[in-house]
């Protein structure tokens, strides 16, 4: 089955598209990425994404429209450089709010309206089933972690937040570590930049312990089972004390990634994970590998750059080829929820 599989994160690099065949002999699943590109986002629509969380109803529905529209025209551009076409789309969206302690996580881009302009059966709303059956939502990508990537003892997601999966006691188990590039990137927009390239400015500044060791002390990482963290959970807990903080900035970036690199560490240790594949915009992040590596005897294993840049949109694509296929595509071991999920709404197209 060929899916494409849609991914926007937190960090808000742009929209990444995987056209991605799947096949299950005898149990055990393949998957080819045919295709893949990252649409980047102009000035306006990240600035528009970032501050959608506080417009008001009218307008908010009014951008899921809007952004769903621009989500299928990207996807009819994108086809048009290939002669596979999938048999359906499956899009995350992009996540507004996460709240399932509340009963909600809301991630926009009008999945309705990818299906009519793509005239294509589209997969979204993915964690809508989980939060209410009482789990988290989160994280979703676990089980292809262990269906797609299962020769690794773990895979660590180090996007917008940092995020693990592993097998424990014969189960899948999986929670976000800590904000990651949501950090690192927030800090080097103040620079004038758009990330912090290498790590370099973060290499060049000074480690401010009293910050660290009130960042390390954050109540959230020492919670145990199914947890995850948000837009909101960074606004409350990190840049609030980044606000009162009078470090330069090339020193909040050195310490921000210090304690990125120690709690990421940390976890990889304390579950003794042996080896360690790792993907995401932080995988290119050298001073940070760097870090994490000195910090853990984990063999940390970087793929090449086209499975760094697409494992979430390849997995995306792998829920929806799930969810199509009624088969299990979220692990109530991972999200705390009363059981195991078949998530997503489907938008079928009638092509005939």
């Amino acid at each position: 089955m060929t899916i494409l599989g849609l991914m926007s994160g937190t960090s808000l690099d742009g929209l990444d598209l995987a056209l991605c065949e799947f096949e299950c002999k005898n149990g055990k699943y393949k998957y080819r990425i045919l295709k893949a590109e990252t649409i980047t986002y102009t000035q306006l629509c990240a600035s528009t994404l970032k501050q959608v969380h506080s417009f008001k109803a009218l307008q908010y529905a009014s951008i899921n429209a809007s952004y769903g529209k621009l989500i299928g025209e990207e996807i009819n551009r994108f086809l048009k450089k290939t002669s596979r076409k999938p048999k359906a789309i499956a899009s995350h969206g992009h996540t507004v709010f996460h709240k399932p302690e509340l009963g909600f996580s809301t991630q926009i881009g009008c999945g309705a309206t990818i299906a009519a302009i793509t005239k294509t059966t589209t997969v979204c709303d993915f964690r809508s089933l989980d939060v209410a059956n009482g789990g988290q939502g989160a994280p979703l990508v676990p089980i292809g972690d262990k269906l797609l990537f299962g020769n690794y003892d773990a895979c660590l997601n180090i996007g917008g937040i940092a995020n693990i999966s592993f097998d424990k006691k014969e189960k899948r188990i999986a929670y976000d570590i800590c904000e990651a590039n949501m950090f690192l990137n927030y800090l080097a927009e103040r620079t004038g930049k758009a990330f912090d390239k290498d790590g370099k400015i973060a290499r060049s500044g000074k480690v401010n312990a009293k910050l660290l060791k009130e960042l390390n002390g954050l109540e959230y990482y020492s919670k145990t089972g199914a947890k995850s963290i948000g837009r909101e959970w960074f606004s409350e807990n990190i840049l609030k004390r980044i606000e009162k903080s009078r470090v330069k900035l090339n020193n909040l970036l050195a310490t921000a990634t210090e304690h990125i690199a120690q709690i990421i560490a940390n976890d990889l240790n304390k579950n003794k994970i042996a080896k360690v594949l790792v993907t995401g915009g932080g995988a290119f992040n050298k001073y940070l590998i760097e870090l994490i590596s000195e910090k853990t005897k984990a063999e940390i294993v970087i793929p090449d750059a086209q499975t760094i840049n697409f494992k979430e949109a390849l997995i995306f694509a792998f829920l929806g080829y799930l969810r199509l296929s009624e088969q299990t595509n979220t692990l109530s071991s991972v999200t705390g929820a009363k059981s195991d999920g078949v998530g997503g709404a489907v938008y079928l197209v009638n092509r005939d």
